[in-house]
């Protein structure tokens, strides 16, 4: 077994770039998975492996497809994010994320995220859809990439099982109309009707704004005003919690 162990190789600068520049990823069209959890489901749903660099020493796991590079344990902590956990680090193809191959069912509730800005809030928030059984992930006019290393981190590679897809305001909003779904909006105003009294048993696509500013006034008259009611003396919740609420409050009617 030949194991890597210079910081020099041209193999380590390259996947070094790849995992610190994004606009290196992109142009290469590939994407890079760190973790043994989140690489065994990026296989298990079909992604399209190119290399694996493995710490033989710190991975615990059955070894994956060819081709494998070996590297010491000291390579491997200045590539990953985590250091010395779990000693996998995959590279795969982009896949194309088109918003009409959305699988969508009669009873399909789908989140629609407007300029999401934080890679770890997107994370989070695709752990939710995944875990209370949304149907789709949109997200419209995108400042962050959906295969952010930080995005599949703090995902637990969860996006991976998703449908998801990164389209304009517009474009969502005819998928909606042409799709019949029932849209619910979430501006601050004293006309929003509690979630829990929504229909969300039906098609419906609820949509949430940017972490700082809320729904842009593309949005204005085009759904239903929604909001989470409470009691204490805030106003306003973290953009994930707010749509992990939701994402429950889905599962809930569903399951009445």
């Amino acid at each position: 077994m030949q194991i890597i162990e210079s910081f020099q190789n041209e193999k380590i600068k390259k996947i070094s770039r790849w995992l610190t520049k994004n606009s290196d990823r992109k142009k290469a069209g590939i994407f890079v998975v760190e973790g043994q959890q989140e690489n065994e489901r990026a296989l298990q749903f079909g992604y399209e492996a190119i290399e694996f660099y493995i710490a033989p020493q710190i991975f615990g796991g059955t070894n994956p497809c060819e081709p494998i590079h070996f590297v010491s344990n000291a390579v491997y902590e200045k590539l990953a994010y985590r250091g010395t956990t779990e000693g996998i680090i995959g590279v795969y193809k982009n896949k194309e994320l088109n918003i009409d191959s959305l699988k969508i069912k009669d009873n399909s509730t789908v989140i629609i995220l407007e300029s999401i800005e934080k890679p770890g809030n997107l994370g989070a928030i695709l752990r939710s859809c995944e875990a209370f059984g949304i149907d789709a992930l949109i997200v419209t006019d995108p400042k962050v990439d959906f295969f952010n290393p930080n995005v599949i981190r703090s995902s637990v590679g969860c996006l991976f099982g998703m449908n998801f897809c990164a389209v304009t305001n517009a474009e969502a909003y005819e998928f909606l109309q042409k799709e019949d779904f029932e849209i619910y909006t979430t501006f601050m105003s004293d006309g929003a009707k509690d979630l829990a009294s929504r229909n969300m048993t039906v098609k419906s696509a609820v949509l949430f704004g940017t972490e700082h500013s809320g729904l842009s006034d593309y949005w204005k008259d085009k759904g239903k005003n929604t909001l989470i009611p409470m009691v204490g003396s805030i106003d306003s919740l973290n953009l994930s919690n707010a749509v992990a609420i939701t994402c429950y409050e889905a599962l809930r009617q569903k399951r009445k």
